[in-house]
């Protein structure tokens, strides 16, 4: 069985910094990915204060997560963005850096982008929770 992904925008609904207000999937396996924060491999943060740093640190680690089972970043079709802030522009960067980084295809697929208060982990600023389906 091949994974078969269709992205929809009805021409109802606004237009989209380039994501997808529906993803459609018709395959059999999914994986929820826990959100992927910044930390590197022994679990200590990466980048305190910097949201870019950490940006990048989650796109590695998601390239890892989804590597591990054998899945690209086109083959998402959820996923959720927290950033620790309440500044839109805060929001702007993680969203132009995450769409502009190798994860960027993960991004064109159904998506919410949240300001939040407060994160798991001591200085995390960024988490991203994404739902994959799998290919054969």
């Amino acid at each position: 069985m091949t994974v078969n992904i269709t992205r929809i925008n009805p021409e109802q609904l606004h237009e989209t910094p380039g994501y997808h207000h529906i993803t459609v999937v018709e395959s059999g396996r999914t994986a929820y990915l826990a959100g992927q924060c910044p930390l590197d491999q022994r679990g200590d943060l990466v980048g305190s204060g910097s949201l870019e740093r950490q940006v990048d640190q989650v796109v590695a680690n998601a390239l890892g997560a989804l590597t591990a089972v054998s899945a690209q970043p086109h083959h998402v079709v959820r996923s959720v963005i927290y950033v620790r802030s309440d500044d839109r522009d805060a929001l702007g960067v993680a969203w132009r850096r995450l769409t502009d980084s190798a994860l960027g295809p993960a991004f064109t697929t159904a998506s919410t982008l949240l300001g939040v208060a407060q994160l798991g982990f001591s200085g995390q600023l960024i988490e991203v929770d994404l739902t994959v389906a799998l290919p054969d």
